[in-house]
């Protein structure tokens, strides 16, 4: 199946409550449900039917030599093939509870990575990716096996249950009343002890979502560790957080297994009582050696379903605590919403109207990030953005593609307010190069063309060309079907894919984020000459620590401490020589510490 879009506005509406997520997923498939029952019911139809033949078996063997030899090799034969007709009944049964279980699940899946790809930056700040993950594949994975056997062993267990009661009132209902109360007192003491286990199922869940945040986080700054000899010291809190996790995880253990060491007692008085039963009413004649087989034997097929739920119930709590957990995921609601006014075609003007904006707006203390911004960039020019480290660059061309919102102000492209736009079409009209190029372990296409079958080879042959990267593409050899491990390009090669990536969107907008901070001067030539012929016929914004990289840029806006220092068209700022600018040409760098742009 094709996920839902997860820029798509208004996002779909999605199942907030534990119940509602299952109603939404396993509704659909009603008819696998059906199929499933229908081999659930006869399988314990026959299930039942097995021991009358026992009975009969054994009150015919009784008689000794005359015994009907013909009679017991066919209630034998018949005994076979109706226990064959369980294993097979059993096996399509979980077969199509499996798929049922994992048909469901892998929507879920599919679904939420799409809800989590929706929400805002903001939500993203708060988790880890680790955490995430343990989201997605590790809280779901417990769903799937819980749904892929609740059905044939939770279901089928009750029926079997159920019909096994039946067939003790069927033959003395003293001993069915007895059966049926023992029952009832079991399962009532295994669900009072089953809630014992929520809770540190659900502490458990999020140890783990801590240990797979805290590898995740490691391992993305691996550099970092190993180049500072930090690595025992993160060994150390690796192993601190593990401990939490084990120590949950046997806490957890240990308040689930009272579940099954509960239903061990009770199951040794429960046979106990039945086979008095049965040996007191053979003593008296009041029932046959069969009957009393048969007495043994539904007795068995009491144990065995609510032995079936004790390990269920132990699922069950590990499955509620992740159907929680995803249920609060699915709850969350993105900020950042669109709206229905589509972008005019072409190179996009940019206006920002005294835009105000905090990541925490809702702390008093904390200080604004931009203040008051106003600024207007016509269609098909290219802004110059400067200013010190903490002075709001990165952080405005942020607002720019919604990542987040901004507090107060607007900001039009256009003439359209952003927030009125739908986001698939405004983050397809606009393209952010960063300083750190992602890289996936893909093919070149797929890296370029982000996993999208409906873009072609030859248009990542030519973007790729386009951008400079011809004889390096010369070079794969399987082309740009080649696999791309990560890591095995440079910082040049990695910005020129980037800018191919963009040309393949063919967006309206182009931001660079520093597209040059860190390459020697014959890489920033070919890469300048690259971003000549990107943003031909674009509106761009370059975010610069050199000046070369803005020396074509048609206007230059300075940044500090969140406002607009100065604002014009390059020459005229290149010759002013009071404005900030000519005061960088005259020093000949851009100064992000001291002086300059203070």
């Amino acid at each position: 199946m094709t996920p839902p879009s997860p820029d798509s506005s208004p996002p779909p509406e999605r199942p907030r409550s534990a119940l509602a997520v299952l109603g939404t997923y396993l509704g659909p498939l009603k008819w696998q449900v059906v199929t499933l029952a229908a081999l659930l019911l006869t399988g314990t139809a026959l299930n039942l039917l097995l021991p009358q033949l026992l009975r009969r078996f054994v009150d015919s063997a009784k008689l000794g030599a005359g015994a009907d030899v013909s009679l017991l090799v066919g209630l034998a034969g018949l005994y076979i093939a109706l226990a064959v007709g369980v294993q097979l009944m059993t096996a399509g049964a979980t077969y199509v509870g499996a798929r049922v279980g994992w048909t469901a699940t892998n929507r879920l899946r599919a679904d939420l990575m799409a809800h989590l790809l929706s929400l805002d930056m903001r939500e993203h700040k708060e988790r880890t990716p680790g955490e995430m993950i343990e989201r997605i594949d590790g809280d779901v994975t417990a769903l799937s096996n819980f749904f892929s056997q609740f059905a044939v062993r939770v279901f089928g267990a009750a029926l079997l249950l159920t019909g096994a009661l039946v067939m003790f009132f069927r033959e003395d209902w003293r001993v069915g009343l007895g059966v049926t109360l023992f029952t009832l007192v079991t399962l009532g003491a295994m669900n009072r002890v089953r809630k014992l286990g929520v809770e540190p199922t659900r502490l458990e869940r999020e140890a783990s979502a801590r240990l797979f945040g805290f590898v995740e986080e490691r391992l993305s700054g691996l550099d970092d560790i190993r180049s500072l000899g930090a690595g025992e010291h993160h060994l150390r809190r690796f192993l601190q957080t593990q401990r939490s996790f084990f120590t949950r995880s046997v806490t957890s253990w240990r308040r689930r297994s009272v579940v099954w060491q509960l239903s061990m007692l009770l199951f040794a008085i429960g046979y106990v009582g039945v086979l008095t039963a049965a040996v007191g009413l053979y003593a008296a004649g009041a029932i046959s050696l069969g009957t009393a087989f048969l007495m043994y034997q539904y007795m068995t097929l009491v144990e065995e379903p609510i032995d079936q739920l004790t390990q269920q119930l132990q699922d069950l709590q590990k499955a509620g605590a992740s159907l929680g957990r995803v249920s609060e995921l699915l709850a969350l609601k993105s900020a950042v919403l669109g709206g229905p006014a589509p972008l005019p075609p072409g190179p996009l003007a940019l206006d920002f109207d005294h835009v105000t904006f905090s990541y925490a707006p809702e702390d008093p203390a904390a200080q604004p990030v931009l203040r008051g911004v106003s600024f207007h960039l016509p269609a098909g020019q290219t802004l110059g953005l400067l200013g010190r480290t903490g002075s709001g660059k990165t952080t405005l061309t942020r607002l720019i593609a919604r990542l987040y919102d901004a507090t107060q102000g607007e900001i039009r492209l256009g003439g359209v307010n952003v927030t009125h736009t739908p986001l698939h079409d405004l983050r397809r009209r606009v393209a952010v190069v960063t300083q750190d190029v992602q890289l996936f372990q893909a093919s070149v296409r797929d890296n370029l063309s982000f996993f999208d079958p409906e873009v072609s080879d030859a248009a990542v042959e030519a973007a790729l060309r386009e951008v400079g990267l011809g004889p390096w593409l010369a070079r794969l050899e399987s082309g740009v079907r080649t696999p791309l491990p990560t890591g095995s390009l440079s910082a040049g090669e990695a910005q020129l894919l980037a800018f191919a990536r963009v040309l393949l969107r063919d967006p309206s907008l182009i931001i660079l984020d520093e597209p040059s901070s860190r390459l020697d001067p014959a890489t920033e030539a070919l890469l300048t000459a690259a971003m000549t012929r990107l943003l031909s016929g674009r509106t761009a914004i370059i975010i610069a620590h050199r000046l070369d990289t803005v020396a074509r840029a048609d206007r230059i806006l300075v940044l500090g401490d969140g406002q607009i220092l100065e604002h014009g068209a390059r020459d005229a700022l290149a010759h002013d020589p009071n404005s900030h600018y000519a005061a960088l040409l005259r020093a000949g760098v851009l100064d992000e510490g001291e002086g300059v742009l203070a």
